[in-house]
């Protein structure tokens, strides 16, 4: 079987941010010739912020700040992440030869993707039905923050706003609080992506059987309201609206995070059954407070976990985060350190598995990437570089893909149309 799964699909890339980015970097890890569409009038903004903007720019376009500081878009490690294993061109689909060149490279594409607004693309000639209508396999995939329907179909936001919308910031926080709290990375970008990636895959399945293609819609906060299942089936079933409960869970204790020794010491510990907690009893020398009557089964550890929680402290306190994960996973019972990411680096798991690896960038050398999360024995796929520089395949693609010659290549580059 090949490395790489996907070898000979092409995937014209418009996305931008993280999700978007994200989830072509996904297909690209398993060989798919992924081309990021970009141009020094719209480029990705994840490349702005690796390194401070020149004093006196931070109010110039985008298009200035290209030109002026070339090297300053080629610097974010965000960027080279999310567009790992990419080709990179310069378009302006804004003017028609622009649009008229990505519609001769998508002829000879596979699937089309974006995380616009809805209509974005339509205002160019470049939605699902024109573009169908010179490539009727054509598999385009539309991502937004609210779906390409319904009454917030407009909705612009960043990922904060997709896990309000989605509900899950509801979840999130400790309960006597009363200012929510969101989550402090794009979880909503991370889980669209991964959906979006995965309908890739069907809709070529399906293409490949059938010889049809098909627009895909995916809004980013349904990914994530999907997730949240318990709490909607609570209320549904129940009328009980679910709120922030810190650490707690509603079925186990002792349930969180425990103080331990050294720096940034926390060990996470879970204990759902019976069972499992006379384990844990015997895990810890079993000392006089384990056999109180308010612990003894886990109803009675549920109304009594303010004071569970401060006996087991007590405890994982005398030790380290990994000398508690020892002691209790070799008695049946779920706990981990809590990792910071200086940890998780040098974990000796993590580097087994090859968690993180290394790449080159041809403007910042040698960078760690995370890895793929899954391990596929005949098909693994694999990072075969990190973000692409500005443009840095425009004459591949141009020249070798479509099959322009020099004359009319200089010609669109004048015109700022290869841009």
């Amino acid at each position: 079987m090949a490395q790489y799964p996907l070898q000979g699909y092409r995937v014209v890339d418009f996305g931008s941010a993280w999700a978007g980015a994200q989830m072509t970097h996904i297909v690209a890890d398993m060989g798919a010739e992924v081309i990021k569409v970009e141009s020094r009038n719209r480029i990705d903004y994840a490349r702005l912020g690796g390194a401070p903007i020149p004093k006196g720019m931070l109010d110039k376009s985008p298009e200035t700040i290209a030109v002026a500081y070339p090297d300053h878009l080629e610097l974010n490690p965000l960027f080279h992440l999310l567009n790992r294993g990419k080709l990179g061109i310069t378009v302006d689909f804004t003017k028609p030869k622009g649009a008229d060149l990505l519609k001769e490279l998508i002829k000879r594409s596979d699937v089309v993707t974006d995380n616009f607004t809805p209509g974005v693309l339509d205002n160019y000639g470049l939605g699902y039905d024109s573009l169908a209508a010179i490539k009727s396999d054509i598999i385009v995939v539309s991502l937004c923050l609210a779906g390409h329907s319904g009454p917030l179909k407009g909705t612009r936001g960043y990922a904060p706003i997709i896990t309000a919308l989605a509900g899950l910031d509801s979840m999130v926080g400790y309960p006597d609080e009363s200012t929510p709290c969101g989550t402090m990375f794009a979880f909503g970008d991370h889980v669209a992506a991964t959906h979006g990636a995965l309908a890739i895959l069907i809709a070529l399945i399906h293409r490949n059987r059938t010889g049809e293609g098909q627009y895909i819609d995916i809004s980013e906060w349904e990914a994530v309201t999907c997730l949240l299942g318990e709490p909607l089936m609570d209320y549904v079933m129940n009328g009980r609206v679910q709120g922030p409960m810190g650490n707690r869970d509603a079925n186990m204790a002792p349930h969180g995070f425990y103080p331990c020794k050294g720096e940034q010491g926390w060990v996470s510990i879970a204990v759902k059954t019976d069972e499992e907690w006379h384990n844990f009893c015997h895990a810890i020398g079993k000392p006089p407070w384990t056999e109180d009557e308010r612990f003894s089964d886990r109803y009675h550890r549920l109304l009594n976990q303010n004071e569970l929680d401060e006996l087991v402290g007590k405890w994982t306190a005398n030790y380290t985060p990994y000398e508690v994960t020892e002691i209790l996973q070799k008695s049946g019972v779920a706990a981990a350190p809590f990792m910071i990411s200086k940890e998780q680096y040098r974990d000796p798991h993590f580097r087994q598995r090859a968690i993180f690896v290394e790449v080159d960038h041809p403007k910042t050398g040698t960078e760690t990437l995370y890895g793929i999360p899954w391990k596929l024995s005949e098909t693994p796929g694999g990072i075969r570089s990190s973000g692409p520089t500005l443009g840095q395949d425009n004459r591949y693609v141009f020249k070798e893909v479509l099959g322009m010659s020099q004359a009319d290549f200089d010609q669109l580059v004048e015109e700022k149309v290869i841009y």
